[in-house]
């Protein structure tokens, strides 16, 4: 696939991520897909210089930009889009991990479709990339009215139009700033498409922002208030998330 105008633009926003780039950038390689990466340095200062210039010596089809100054993860993705140049954008956190054949199967699914927004189910992986065993499923079918209740869609999993990426980007870090962009595109979209198998691998690193229950708990509330929903709305709409995260990461639910 050498050389052919890339179908998929692989967006990896990365910010002292230097000791996952390898795992991530190699998980995207292997996908059967003509495909670019467009990797964006978050002005990091660990030695994602040194790593990124191998890669880049190597392949023809990786894109390497840095910010002169953070511009923040919903910032850095909007950037790598602004210069992508396949017709879908699929988002990578540098955390994560891709499975063989993973862009390819949503593509396929998005074209059956005829839809914009496509998504996986994830396992589960340590910081030091140990398997679990656990694996988050998904709905095969999201409508705008379920995701308001709970975010069930990992943004490392997505894989989108890049017409609708460009006319929906991504804000408000200090938030879930990609379930606050999923709101946006269902809520003209209303419908996304999942697989529900672990296409992707999800790190289950120190300092994610879901670490926190409380803490996402009351990012989902400033999500919705964001998105204009009142107070009491906002409280409503915040216990689904809650009662739904209870159940999604119980042990009971969670396959081993």
């Amino acid at each position: 696939m050498k050389n052919m105008k890339p179908i998929v633009s692989v967006i990896i926003a990365s910010y002292n991520g230097a000791k996952y780039i390898n795992d991530a950038i190699n998980s995207v390689l292997i996908q059967n897909v003509p495909l670019e990466i467009i990797f964006i340095n978050d002005f990091s200062n660990d030695n994602t210089d040194e790593i990124m210039n191998c890669y880049l010596k190597k392949y023809d089809n990786i894109v390497y930009l840095k910010n002169k100054q953070s511009l923040g993860v919903a910032g850095t993705r909007n950037r790598g889009v602004s210069v992508s140049k396949g017709k879908y954008i699929a988002f990578l956190d540098v955390d994560d991990i891709w499975i063989k054949g993973k862009l390819r199967r949503q593509i396929d699914l998005l074209e059956k479709k005829n839809a914009v927004f496509s998504y996986t189910a994830r396992a589960l992986i340590l910081d030091d990339g140990t398997e679990t065993g656990r694996i988050v499923p998904v709905l095969e079918k999201t409508t705008y009215k379920k995701l308001l209740k709970t975010n069930s869609i990992p943004c490392s999993s997505v894989v989108l139009l890049k017409s609708v990426a460009k006319e929906f980007p991504m804000k408000k870090d200090s938030l879930h700033e990609d379930y606050l962009n999923w709101l946006q595109i269902l809520g003209k979209y209303d419908t996304a498409y999942g697989i529900n198998e672990p296409l992707l691998k999800y790190r289950l690193t120190p300092n994610g922002k879901s670490r926190s229950k409380l803490k996402s708990a009351f990012m989902t509330y400033k999500v919705h208030r964001e998105y204009g929903k009142g107070i009491c709305g906002s409280l409503y709409y915040t216990f689904f998330h809650i009662l739904n995260g209870v159940k999604k990461y119980s042990k009971s639910y969670l396959e081993r």
